[in-house]
């Protein structure tokens, strides 16, 4: 299996694990080969030539070897390649490796270029898309924290769901910064503690992301169910789920890799361990699915309800216009995506991902906290209070240079 954090780097990782493990047969042959003996004993010893390893033959015998199989790299071929083994050591292969194996149609420089403009084109958008949010996210939590009427349980979960967007573009920046500020560096073969723990903060932020929309699910669920009592208690146990969880979570996935896969800067989507992380956020949408149809249900029911005041029901409506229309719009890509292999739809998911992920952060914002109508009037009313203490500061400072 190649291991692979991108389809170019599979030629790359292929033949080094290919390299790799006949340079362990030939240091093995080296520890238990016996002396020399008579001319009919002698041998080629297995050789590693760039390409393919090949086996130690007595001398006289040849070998045939088929050519490299890499998917969407190398066509398939009945070709064989031999060597033989000579008095003088291996000869050289026949027919050549330039001749027997036929490469892929790839495209020129032409579409090298096009690909590199569209990557630096999805950089900078999605660089616009988080800067957006960041900014807009830290502006909320600011305005949440400043109005004293604005503190209660509903507004505190939102700010620690704020705060994983928050967590998340800043992880993508490093991820960035870790990976891809030095081109001189070769990112197939790239595995350092920085890249590692760079990756292991962003695969926590991402989990800690979707974990926090769930605890918006079940927030807006226990007020309906609860109506408006004592829902303070159940704070610890959403900050537990929304960041205990994913912290254990990538706690086990970092032990599992440093155990049983600890090859290049995890990042390898391909690996059978990414359903250590996979699995969790799966876990999460769908019971955030299972909630959305319950809160659908239980809000028709109580609209319906002639035993519920007016204030009540526009309290359910407004909470619940944002985080019914978050839950199906969070994470519904990612059940789509999961279905399939993670080289299907490349592009479609790097869209998704990144482009149109960098601005749910802005949205979340705008929903929970700029379109909220109790934050807009309390942001009038403090508005209103500071103009009319500046115009009776100006008022007694006129009156004071008139008097004077």
């Amino acid at each position: 299996k190649v291991r692979a954090t991108h389809p170019d780097c599979s030629v790359i990782l292929y033949f080094q694990e290919q390299e790799a493990e006949c340079l362990e047969i030939i240091r093995s042959e080296r520890e238990t080969s016996a002396p020399p003996g008579p001319a009919g004993q002698r041998r080629c010893l297995t050789e590693w030539d760039g390409v393919s390893c090949w086996s130690a033959l007595p001398v006289g015998q040849s070998r045939a070897v088929a050519c490299p199989d890499i998917l969407h790299v190398f066509k398939k071929s009945k070709a064989l390649i031999r060597r033989n083994c000579t008095e003088s050591g291996w000869s050289f292969p026949n027919p050549p490796y330039y001749n027997a194996c036929e490469l892929e149609a790839i495209g020129g420089n032409n579409d090298t270029e096009t690909k590199a403009s569209y990557f630096v084109t999805m950089k900078v958008l999605y660089t616009c898309g988080y800067s957006t949010s960041l900014t807009a996210l830290f502006l909320a939590i600011v305005i949440f924290s400043c109005f004293r009427k604005l503190h209660c349980t509903r507004n505190s979960i939102h700010i620690h769901f704020f705060t994983s967007f928050i967590l998340r573009g800043t992880a993508v920046f490093i991820k960035d910064a870790v990976l891809f500020s030095d081109e001189s560096v070769d990112h197939c073969t790239m595995s350092t503690v920085n890249c590692k723990a760079a990756i292991a903060f962003f695969q926590y932020s991402v989990l800690a992301n979707f974990y926090w929309l769930l605890v918006e699910g079940m927030y807006l669920q226990t007020l309906l169910l609860l109506t408006f009592t004592s829902d303070k208690r159940y704070i610890w146990w959403y900050i537990l789920i929304g960041w205990g969880v994913p912290m254990l979570t990538v706690c086990i996935w970092v032990v599992t890799r440093l155990q049983y896969d600890n090859h290049g800067c995890w990042d390898d989507y391909t690996s059978l361990y990414w359903w250590v992380i996979k699995a969790p956020i799966l876990l999460a949408i769908f019971v955030n699915f299972l909630i959305f149809l319950n809160v659908t249900r239980m809000l028709a029911q109580k609209i319906r309800s002639p035993d519920i005041s007016k204030n009540y029901k526009q309290q359910y409506m407004r909470l619940t216009k944002s985080t019914l229309l978050l839950i199906p719009l969070f994470g519904v890509h990612y059940v789509v995506f999961a279905l399939f292999p993670e080289h299907i739809g490349v592009d479609a998911r790097l869209y998704f991902e990144l482009v149109l992920g960098s601005y749910q952060g802005f949205l979340v914002a705008l929903l929970y906290c700029f379109l909220n109508g109790e934050v807009q009037a309390e942001i009038k009313r403090n508005w209103g209070k500071w103009q009319s203490s500046m115009e009776s500061n100006v008022f007694n400072l006129v009156t004071q240079d008139f008097t004077a």
